[in-house]
């Protein structure tokens, strides 16, 4: 027997508030809809990674590069880490070379670079493509409304940061401007 449960979406923005409809899901479908947990990537030595085991920890997902102005986010992310890795919450860094070529490195190279320079301690995963017909499938799910639930966006340039909640779903988008450490994001880590 299949139930089903009808659902509020979100079909179009008026003055940066979002206007409601009603779409029918099943409970099945409610079920499999997309989170975070459903991808494996690989990491930078190789090694699989499954965000399905970060369920239950708030996530910041960031698109780095070794050779932009917004590098030295490096250690603001580290300190974050460092301050936030037993509450519940994690940083998945994506190296991509998107944006001036500033990511040019191998993944070995990439990894000895943020070890030496920042001590990155932080799960880093393989280098990837953050936007265009190579994008990576995590980024199709942080940039695409229909697939997040939240809003559609574009990967502006490094050091953008996704947060999502508990539950692996999105919740906010940061410009690359913003630091790591910014009142909003520790804010956010540190509410139950």
């Amino acid at each position: 027997m299949v139930f089903t449960v009808f659902l509020a979406v979100s079909c179009k923005m008026e003055q940066g508030k979002e206007s409601k409809t009603e779409t029918s899901m099943s409970v099945d479908e409610q079920k499999t809809s997309e989170s975070i947990f459903q991808f494996e990537v690989t990491d930078l030595s190789g090694d699989k990674f499954d965000f399905a085991q970060l369920k239950g920890k708030k996530i910041m997902v960031v698109n780095t590069a070794s050779e932009c102005g917004f590098t030295p986010q490096y250690a603001d992310l580290q300190k974050l880490y460092d301050t936030y890795k037993d509450k519940n919450f994690i940083i998945v860094g994506f190296p991509a070379n998107n944006f001036g070529g500033q990511e040019p490195g191998s993944d070995q190279e990439i990894a000895t670079f943020c070890r030496q320079n920042y001590g990155v301690t932080f799960p880093m995963m393989s280098k990837i493509s953050v936007k265009g017909e190579d994008m990576n499938e995590v980024y199709h799910f942080l940039t695409e409304k229909s697939k997040n639930g939240l809003q559609d966006s574009e990967v502006a340039w490094n050091f953008q940061k996704y947060l999502l909640d508990e539950n692996g779903e999105l919740v906010r988008v940061v410009e690359p401007k913003t630091l790591p450490t910014d009142a909003s994001i520790v804010s956010w880590i540190e509410t139950n």
